[in-house]
């Protein structure tokens, strides 16, 4: 059975249906009335942000996230082991320097009250999903890397 990260699907699935649905009403509308909408700009972007991070985690837990298996083949098979653990090692730095600055920001936007330019609403509900889905995408590489060092994924997914 292939490992799954169900809630990042969803999420990502959502994403891209609501970015096609508000950008064809945009076009629709733009075309009929010669006035496009102004927040939807601003909503794509932020739905692409967790289409990206929500995408990204579930190739992370389905091991088809894009990594260079040369060096790993090229290895015996107890020089991997270390190999496996500095790459999650490195993946953990970069999702961990990201959940710690993202919510950074957050926190900040929320103290400071920044209002979105498109909508007005709190720019910190836009900007909690980066440190939540960063935290996602450190736990789903996380099982990919035992699930490789227990030598239950194979090296080409």
């Amino acid at each position: 059975m292939q490992p799954d990260a169900r809630l990042e699907r969803i999420l990502a699935t959502s994403a891209l249906v609501i970015i096609a649905l508000i950008s064809l009403g945009n076009v629709v509308v733009r075309y009929v009335t010669n006035v496009s909408f102004a927040f939807t700009e601003e909503l794509s972007v932020f739905l692409l942000v967790v289409l990206t991070f929500a995408g990204a985690a579930v190739a992370l837990r389905r091991n088809r996230h894009v990594r260079i298996g040369l060096l790993e083949r090229a290895l015996p098979e107890r020089a991997r082991q270390p190999l496996i653990v500095f790459q999650w090692l490195s993946g953990a730095t970069v999702l961990g320097l990201i959940l710690w600055f993202g919510a950074k920001l957050t926190l900040q936007e929320y103290q400071w009250q920044t209002q979105s330019p498109g909508l007005g609403v709190p720019q910190w509900w836009y900007l909690v999903w980066l440190p939540v889905l960063a935290a996602l995408m450190l736990l789903r590489l996380t099982q990919q890397t035992l699930d490789r060092l227990r030598g239950r994924l194979d090296d080409e997914p």
